[in-house]
């Protein structure tokens, strides 16, 4: 399946989502939420799924009164492939099929290497690893069945580029593996039209972030966290609309040639 020249569709036509159906994992708050609202904006509808079933209803709730888009949120727990097939099955039930799907999902724990468990290590791989690869293998097998491609997103990190900081070895581990399974998924997917992009942002002030900070702030990561925000040439850390702005546009046509590639969401850090 090749994919599609549309240079001759205006700017319009290539970012508006309308008839496609995405779903987010880990959409409750911070950026699924962000990607949610901005897919739903577009005018795709949204799945979120996430381990907190009543946050992801609430969400989609809020985001369908504010964008008019259809949202449904349901439970789902990335560690267990039931689980996700169950999201997947559910979008395709009610909507139709499934065209984006992003693999937000995930952990960022702080655990000095030294005092790290096996378990501490598995939970983090399973999480932010295989819970990656299988939504995206789930995603994958209903869009080549569907046989109209797609898009699938994943969410890296800057971490996976470079170690930023003690306590983050599982972590930095399992966004570096991201980057090179969202290689690998371009490679094997993409003669089924299906696109595979992965996001690498900065350090996002989110729910979870604010929260780490307060849970740790006798260990220094919120002086930590401070300082690196001098570092970034544009001054600042990331909000969750700035990922999910790109995000918007790894699914929509204005990325359509683009497959395999890890974009970062910076600021600029990744260029000293």
């Amino acid at each position: 399946m090749a994919i599609a020249d549309v240079s001759s569709r205006s700017i319009a036509e290539l970012i508006d989502l309308t008839g496609k159906v995405a779903v987010v994992t880990g959409g409750a708050q911070g950026l699924g939420k962000a990607i949610s609202r901005r897919f739903a904006e577009a005018g795709a509808s949204v799945v979120i799924g996430d381990i907190n079933a009543e946050g992801a209803q609430a969400t989609a709730r809020e985001l369908a009164a504010s964008t008019g888009a259809d949202l449904r949120g349901t439970s789902v727990d990335v560690r267990q492939t039931a689980s996700i097939d169950a999201l997947a099955q559910k979008a395709v039930d009610e909507l139709g099929g499934i065209d984006i799907w992003v693999n937000n999902a995930g952990v960022y724990p702080t655990t000095d290497v030294l005092a790290m468990t096996d378990a501490d290590w598995d939970d983090v791989v399973a999480i932010n690893l295989r819970g990656t690869f299988t939504g995206s293998r789930t995603a994958a097998r209903h869009m080549v069945e569907r046989g109209q491609g797609g898009v699938i997103i994943n969410l890296s990190s800057i971490a996976g580029f470079r170690a930023f900081g003690p306590g983050l070895a599982h972590y930095t581990a399992t966004k570096h593996a991201v980057r090179g399974l969202t290689m690998s998924l371009a490679v094997e997917l993409g003669p089924h039209g299906i696109r595979a992009l992965a996001l690498a942002p900065t350090l996002i002030v989110t729910e979870g972030i604010a929260a780490s900070r307060a849970d740790h702030e006798d260990s220094g990561l919120a002086a930590a966290q401070d300082a690196l925000v001098q570092q970034h040439p544009l001054g600042r850390l990331g909000v969750p609309d700035d990922v999910a702005r790109v995000a918007l546009f790894c699914a929509s046509d204005l990325s359509l040639l683009m497959s395999g590639s890890t974009l970062l969401v910076d600021a600029g850090l990744m260029a000293l």
